[in-house]
């Protein structure tokens, strides 16, 4: 059956292979094989760049555009050693602006704990293979009587790496916190006031031992661990994001500073789509901006939204047609 457009009442004609506005289709729906080359993604969908060692500087972002008094709020999280909060709507930039800080700063690559409904304060800071430290020690005892070393078993998680001792901090983004269960902010605040945590495996250790190696949420990174705690000597900076769907305890939120990043004005906008896609891309898109300034109310649509319509704009392809441009611009509230 031939798809209806129901704005028009029409069906749109499909363009014959070499028409204008044909060149950007890859899948044609037509059941023949093919194998055209794939064009170039965009800036934010590329996955071939090389992570940047441990405490490098970090890969150069995408320009991140902050308002000054924004900017003045993160400086104050930096310089009271507070975490901060930061609250918006979907793609506001919220989870962006760690990157932006680790860049700008030289702090290397961030370290990222994704929260979701399973996630436990032990997830963030360690985690012991017991299983796999028995089964080698039990092949070793048979064939040489040697012990594993327990640090081989032990992986610091993003949270645990964070609070590592080091010169200078490192930048942790904790990722959606409103998704974790109710009790996790309430979790985290001894970590956050001590900054430090203790691995019980290690601190059963015998005394005057040396330090046990342990892994990291680094690649191909070890750490010493002294008896059996891990003490940061600068407190991380950490990052936290919320899209609002679940209040926060006073006792946690008098612990950070707080960051209400705005839905961004048309203004913003262009600078955003002059930032991620060149200034040429403002060329010619402004149907498409009046087009999401209508359509976007409170939540229901996310700037990335429109970076992705001028990017295919820009590639050729025919975004006055209504269905392709609800499928770009669809709102996020609501069933699907």
């Amino acid at each position: 059956m031939t798809p209806v457009d129901p704005e028009t009442g029409t069906s749109p004609r499909r363009p014959l292979p070499g028409e204008a506005g044909d060149d950007w289709r890859l899948f044609r729906g037509d059941g023949e094989h093919r194998e055209p080359p794939f064009p170039t993604a965009p800036p934010w969908r590329r996955f071939d760049e090389q992570e940047a060692p441990t405490g490098a500087a970090a890969s150069s972002p995408r320009k991140y555009l902050i308002s000054s008094d924004e900017a003045d709020v993160v400086n104050a999280a930096l310089h009271l050693r507070r975490p901060l909060l930061v609250t918006g709507q979907p793609g506001t930039g919220k989870s962006s602006l760690a990157h932006a800080v680790a860049h700008e700063l030289g702090l290397g690559r961030v370290l990222q704990w994704p929260v979701n409904s399973r996630s436990t304060l032990q997830d963030a800071l360690y985690q012991y293979d017991a299983v796999g430290r028995l089964r080698e020690a039990t092949l070793r005892r048979d064939a040489d009587g040697t012990e594993p070393d327990i640090g081989q078993y032990i992986r610091l998680g993003p949270l645990g790496t964070a609070l590592v001792r080091r010169e200078r901090p490192r930048v942790l983004l904790i990722d959606e916190l409103d998704k974790g269960d109710v009790d996790l902010p309430n979790d985290l605040l001894t970590v956050f006031e001590e900054g430090n945590f203790a691995i019980p495996e290690l601190t059963r250790l015998p005394e005057g031992g040396a330090p046990v190696y342990v892994e990291t949420d680094d690649p191909d990174s070890r750490v010493p661990v002294t008896r059996g705690r891990v003490r940061c000597r600068e407190f991380p900076v950490v990052i936290i994001t919320s899209n609002g769907e679940r209040d926060f305890p006073p006792a946690f939120l008098r612990r950070c500073v707080r960051l209400d990043l705005p839905e961004p004005g048309e203004r913003r906008l262009r600078e955003i789509v002059g930032a991620h896609l060149g200034p040429d891309a403002l060329d010619d898109v402004d149907d498409l901006l009046r087009e999401f300034m209508d359509r976007r109310a409170a939540g229901e649509l996310a700037t990335d939204q429109l970076l992705n319509a001028v990017f295919l704009r820009k590639g050729g392809v025919n975004l006055d047609r209504s269905a392709l441009l609800r499928a770009v611009l669809h709102q996020l509230g609501g069933a699907v």
